[in-house]
């Protein structure tokens, strides 16, 4: 069993390192300064992609600011109010069927909320909201399960020493249970940054000249670039290495934003 466990994580391996092996071998030749500092320009088929890496960013971070509070509190209120109430088993069941939406589904529902009934149109702040309802299923889920890693020991020697419950869940739980609340942050920023359906709809635009100055503006980014260069460039055959290369990046920049997250957890449960 233990080599069947073994071979599996091999193969899952192996996997990964052959599409990053493919990217490399592709869209190593496309990197370089002007690649990254630089707009696209000529019809896509020259420059750079630094607008997109902008709004790749913004809209990743964007989201998670907005998801992880909410998932947060909502994590808190299922498992240290609402329990195993009849209430709590209803949105448990809607949260986990939210995660198994497709995308797609999120990103029209963005459309017409956020867009055209809010009023936002296609711009940054409509993708951030939209990217923040995709990944709180995600946040709410994983916090609730480090709420229950938290021995309930915890909770009771703090309700001895006179603490409230509210105080109790500020100073002792969700301290405790921060670590496993970053690992929700982790994976809920992973999916926001490779998201294409979703901001297809809701922030993203083929070309912006203006930069990143409002969040009322729409944005670039490295997921629906790859697209719009693979299925509405000027020259398709020429921008193969740009597409690559794009691809590339996108892979770099969700691991690095990735490790990073997951640097300061380990950091945090060192010091506890």
């Amino acid at each position: 069993m233990f080599t069947l466990l073994r071979l599996a994580a091999v193969v899952n391996m192996a996997a990964l390192l052959a599409v990053v092996a493919f990217l490399v071998w592709n869209g190593a030749g496309a990197l370089g300064w002007e690649f990254f500092t630089e707009p696209p320009r000529n019809a896509m088929t020259e420059g750079g992609i630094w607008p997109c890496i902008v709004g790749t960013v913004l809209l990743a971070l964007g989201a998670l600011l907005v998801s992880f509070p909410l998932g947060v509190a909502s994590a808190v209120y299922l498992h240290e109010y609402a329990r195993s109430s009849r209430f709590a088993r209803y949105i448990r069941l809607g949260v986990n069927n939210l995660a198994g939406v497709p995308s797609i589904v999120f990103g029209l529902f963005g459309m017409s909320f956020f867009v055209i009934a809010c009023g936002f149109g296609i711009s940054l702040l409509s993708g951030v909201l939209t990217l923040a309802v995709l990944t709180l299923p995600v946040v709410i889920s994983t916090t609730e399960e480090a709420l229950r890693q938290v021995p309930m020991t915890f909770r009771e020697a703090s309700f001895a020493l006179g603490a409230t419950q509210s105080q109790t869940i500020v100073r002792v739980v969700l301290p405790a249970a921060l670590p496993g609340m970053l690992t929700g942050a982790i994976l809920g920023l992973a999916r926001a940054a490779g998201e294409t359906a979703v901001i297809m709809f809701t922030a993203a635009v083929f070309f912006s000249k203006a930069g990143v100055d409002s969040i009322f503006r729409p944005v670039m980014a490295l997921p629906n670039h790859i697209y719009v260069l693979a299925t509405s460039g000027a020259d398709i055959e020429k921008t193969l290495p740009l597409q690559y290369g794009t691809a590339l990046v996108l892979v770099a920049l969700v691991l690095g934003m990735n490790l990073a997250a997951i640097i300061a957890r380990d950091r945090l449960q060192r010091r506890r």
